[in-house]
């Protein structure tokens, strides 16, 4: 594989989506660097932990992985000679408290997911470091009865700051200092305790200025009786200090005697928060586990884009027993891209061990590449235009070939000459499969179809175009080509049979009667709204006038359409003086106001000028009729017209 299979089949979206389900940043990194694997035993035996993994899910949605990050970070600060920080610790205690959940968690679960839940017995609890972190660590910090001597120091500590606190209360209440004094309050500068003077008074006091006010009006001053004091509490703060950096190292030793037993928890924890994001994202797509295979066979059954989500028209393909081609046909925006697209974004998702969205009995092969001509590729660098640079991939690609290779490619030997794409694309498509290579392949040239109808290995198949509606269905029929719509959709606007016959005769050497009677006048409507600018162009450019007090003129052979109903047909003859027309409407030739009827396509635009509106209008056993007279007379001919 290749970045530029991952990016134009948008593998990494679908890992980031997958990382969305993950709880920490550690399995969400763990999933965003997932590479794709061939070794099937391995694939099957992924895709079976998410199938245990979505049965726990079913049970019990909530499993406990939370406390898992930071914990890294705390295992790369040790054996360097720096004790680990009290929050570190603290994040190490809900961890291996995590770890302890964890294991009852799963206890429940072996009947339902054995594999899954063996995965447990690789964490060890570690009661004992569990146990002293928390009676030494609390609220973020040394507790005070972590030691014994920890204890004795701060008892001391207490006693002497009340000390201090009650010498520094009787110099502000004293009354020879009380003039000098901004305000009776205790500060601390620095950790020593320092009362507020006023600037003018500082000489007043004996004592050691610390700090000034920001206006300069006052100074902050260290009296000299309280020194004593204050060095005593200073000294005991250094004992606290020491004493509490050996509390944190001896904490740090226990946690590097136990580091090889934490950091297979970690992978442990990791490897079931990656797992249960599998299983999650699994659910979210409805995916399933396919059965997996090296012999090229692939039987998708109705598959899914899982970007798309439920908008995906399912696809239904088989490939890989009796042919290793399938070559795709259909109009444009009919869905072709997005087949052979699915197709590959699927196998890449479960040789990744992903679960995908198909239906069951699914089978997905194994490639060693997934190669692919997706796109133009144009190449602003070397200047090269989009079907150069479409040929230097596909020359890349036949270089890289071979028996275990999946090539995707869409619209083969398009951007030239139609006569050379189409040869440059048929040898394109047997070099590959003379390699061995599974073949999914888009083509708008019809004479390809021809080709893989009558090659070994080769089938056709075409993307569905729905003639009720003229819109694609984004449904793939595999065994059969494409067709091409254009001259249905022709007679579904009125254009008459016979001209789009001679257009089927000029494009396919080969005669087909088309009939006006098949069409359903009502699926006209669909491309109403794309033909209305035309439409009114056309009235404008010919001097066509609005409905008004003056009958609108039409004349023999255009195409209209009755308001009322929304049903066409072709005017025949008037206006008569109260401005009707006769139009044929579906064989029938029926009466009709002008006011009731607005022009949808001008007889000039669908006929030639010197067109013979008899084939139009009149029966075959009347022109048969009329062609007789006009050779010789026939006694008792008649005739007949309904108007």
């Amino acid at each position: 594989m290749n970045s530029k299979t991952y990016s134009v089949l948008q593998y990494d979206q679908i890992k980031e989506e997958v990382a969305h389900f993950a709880l920490t940043d550690s399995g969400k990194n763990y999933i965003r660097n997932i590479k794709t694997i061939t070794n099937v035993k391995q694939i099957e035996s992924l895709l079976e932990e998410i199938n245990e993994a979505k049965q726990i899910l079913v049970k019990s949605s909530s499993v406990p992985i939370h406390g898992l990050n930071g914990i890294e970070i705390v295992l790369s600060q040790l054996n360097k000679g720096i004790a680990l920080r009290p929050d570190q610790l603290n994040s190490l205690y809900e961890f291996l408290d995590c770890c302890r959940k964890l294991k009852r968690y799963m206890k429940d679960k072996e009947f339902l997911a054995p594999r899954v839940s063996s995965y447990v017995y690789a964490i060890e609890e570690l009661p004992k470091l569990a146990e002293e972190i928390y009676r030494c660590i609390r609220n973020g910090a040394v507790d005070d009865y972590a030691s014994k001597n920890l204890e004795k120091i701060r008892k001391q500590m207490s006693i002497q700051e009340d000390r201090l606190k009650e010498k520094m209360n009787q110099i502000l209440k004293s009354s020879k200092y009380k003039p000098y004094l901004q305000e009776a309050i205790i500060s601390q500068r620095d950790g020593r305790f320092v009362i507020p003077v006023k600037k003018e008074y500082k000489g007043k006091i004996k004592g050691a200025i610390l700090d000034t006010s920001a206006s300069g009006s006052t100074c902050y001053i260290e009296p000299q009786d309280i020194t004593p004091y204050q060095e005593q509490l200073i000294l005991h703060q250094v004992e606290d200090e020491f004493e509490v950096e050996r509390i944190l190292s001896y904490l740090t030793g226990l946690v590097e005697e136990n580091e090889e037993q934490i950091q297979l928890a970690v992978e442990t924890m990791v490897h079931y928060d990656v797992l249960f994001a599998k299983a999650k994202y699994s659910h979210a797509i409805n995916g399933r586990s396919v059965s997996v295979n090296e012999s090229h066979y692939i039987d998708l059954k109705e598959a899914r884009h899982p970007l798309l989500g439920q908008k995906a028209v399912p696809l239904t393909v088989e490939l890989g027993k009796d042919y290793h081609a399938l070559v795709i046909t259909g109009p444009n925006t009919g869905g072709k891209t997005v087949t052979i697209k699915t197709v590959g974004l699927l196998t890449l998702m479960v040789q990744s061990g992903l679960h995908i969205p198909v239906g069951e009995s699914s089978h997905i092969s194994i490639f060693q590449k997934i190669l692919l001509d997706i796109g133009d590729g144009q190449s602003i660098e070397q200047n090269l235009s989009t079907f150069s640079s479409r040929i230097t991939n596909i020359i890349d690609i036949l270089k890289e070939t071979n028996d275990h290779s999946l090539v995707l490619l869409d619209e083969l030997g398009s951007g030239t000459d139609p006569g050379e794409g189409m040869g440059l694309a048929t040898a394109i498509l047997q070099e590959l499969y003379r390699k061995g290579a599974t073949i999914l392949a888009t083509t708008h040239y019809s004479e390809i179809k021809g080709f893989a109808e009558t090659h070994e290995g080769f089938i056709n198949g075409s993307m569905e175009f729905d003639l009720e509606t003229l819109k694609p269905t984004y449904k793939l029929i595999v065994g059969k080509g494409g067709e091409s719509q254009a001259f249905s959709i022709a007679l579904r606007l009125g254009m008459h049979p016979k001209i789009i016959e001679n257009a089927h005769e000029i494009t396919y050497k080969e005669k087909k009667e088309y009939f006006v009677e098949n069409i359903d006048l009502f699926a006209r409507k669909e491309l109403e709204k794309q033909l209305a600018v035309n439409r009114h162009n056309n009235r404008k450019q010919k001097g066509i006038p609005k409905e008004g007090n003056n009958v609108t003129k039409y004349v023999q052979g255009d195409n209209v359409q009755i308001t009322s109903t929304g049903e066409f047909g072709i005017v025949y003859k008037g206006p008569d003086q109260n401005g009707n027309y006769i139009v044929q409407v579906k064989g029938e030739k029926i009466t009709i106001n002008h006011k009731r009827i607005k022009l949808y396509i001008s007889a000039k635009e669908l006929y030639p000028e010197d067109y013979d509106f008899d084939i139009v209008f009149e029966s075959i056993e009347n022109r048969k009729k009329s062609q007789l007279m006009e050779k010789k007379f026939v006694e008792g001919l008649i005739i007949e017209r309904n108007e």
